[in-house]
């Protein structure tokens, strides 16, 4: 595991693709995208089914490994339309009752009130400021980031590309933390990656063979 200081406060950065926030006992994930493998399957799209069982052990083991107060996911929780999916991960919200789980949506987050009254999800803004922290799904620009905050965001889906001695290009995901702005690696297992543009003073952290390296 990895640290990163921003703004004064201090992120540990796991290799299951979560970051803690110590001083606040909160776990922060983005882009889970549960459900998106049911959702392209009932579409008739072959996915492997077992995407869905890996994303909640990989949960699992960050709940266990941070012992968090609260979770806060970042946006992208579930994969658009209502699946079967939806019930599983509201049974395993309740096997955690001393962690409060709360939601800021992203634009993915389509589903039915009905279907959030039936978790343990707090909903929240789609900006949530905590101490120096804006936290968003969308990266903000700079004209709507709260005065004096560090943005920390999802949606991106951020990765580098890495090139070895032959030249040949290999994507990993990553941490990026940029002066005033950082995004979370995508927690899911089934979602794509883009490239981000690295400039000087940025930090990245890459995950690759269950470690964070800083790059």
């Amino acid at each position: 595991m990895e640290e990163v200081e921003v703004f004064g406060q201090r992120l540990q950065l796991h290799p299951a693709r979560g970051a803690y926030w110590p001083a606040e006992r909160a776990l922060l994930l983005a882009d889970l995208h549960l459900g998106k493998s049911a959702h392209f399957r009932r579409a008739g799209i072959a996915v492997p089914p077992a995407i869905s069982g890996a994303n909640f052990r990989r949960l699992t083991m960050l709940l266990e490994d941070c012992l968090p107060e609260r979770v806060l996911f970042l946006g992208d929780l579930f994969h658009s339309s209502y699946n079967h999916v939806w019930p599983l991960f509201c049974r395993f919200l309740e096997q955690f009752p001393g962690v409060q789980f709360e939601l800021i949506p992203g634009n993915h987050d389509i589903l039915p009130p009905s279907a959030y009254a039936e978790s343990r999800l707090v909903l929240q803004p789609e900006v949530l400021c905590i101490g120096p922290l804006a936290l968003s799904h969308h990266p903000l620009p700079e004209e709507e980031r709260p005065a004096g905050k560090y943005n920390l965001c999802g949606h991106v889906h951020p990765c580098v590309r890495l090139l070895d001695a032959a030249g040949n290009g290999l994507k990993l995901p990553a941490f990026y933390f940029g002066a005033e702005q950082g995004i979370l690696p995508a927690f899911g297992e089934f979602t794509g990656c883009a490239e981000v543009k690295v400039r000087a003073g940025d930090q990245v952290f890459v995950l690759a063979e269950g470690q964070v390296i800083r790059m």
